[in-house]
Formats: C-alpha cells, structure tokens, sequence
C-alpha cells in the first residue's frame, strides 16, 4: 500500500481502546488502517494472507498488465539457478 491511497489513519489510543472491534474490522473490509501516535504513522495493521495469497495477487496482476515485468510470465517463473547457469544435483 502507498501512502497516496486512501486509507483510514486511527490514533494509538483509540487502536488501544478498540482493537479487536478493529482487527475484526479489517478481516471483514480487507483494508488496511494505519495507526498513529501524536499525529505521525507508526504502524500499518494489514489484512493476513496466506503465501498462496500472496502469489496469486502478484500473477494476477502481472497478468493484467498492471505489473512492472521486463520479461515473459515463463521467464520470470523460472528457477534462479538455471538463469544463474547452476546446474542441479
């Protein structure tokens, strides 16, 4: 997430206050907040993906188009070690 998108900034005290009311709240919106004390960001609370996830959203958004790749889906998935010249054992 950068700082340019829109997101909701929640001070430390009310996080403290009503933390779970809150974690609940970004499992159900997926929409990060970030929390901060006197004014100024310190925390980032994320919604939790799994590394399956993860990958997902970075393919499908490769895939799109969207994504900043130089090269081929197949030659970015390739193994680093044959691009390195290794050979495996």
């Amino acid at each position: 997430m950068s700082m340019d998108e829109s997101y909701e900034i929640i001070p430390a005290g009310r996080f403290k206050q009503q933390c779970l009311a809150i974690i609940d709240n970004v499992a159900k919106t997926h929409k990060p907040i970030i929390i901060s004390k006197r004014g100024k960001p310190v925390a980032r609370l994320a919604p939790f993906e799994s590394e399956g996830e993860i990958e997902e959203r970075i393919l499908s958004t490769l895939r799109s188009g969207e994504g900043g790749i130089l090269v081929d889906e197949s030659t970015f998935l390739q193994p680093t070690t044959e691009l390195a010249g290794w050979r495996k054992s």
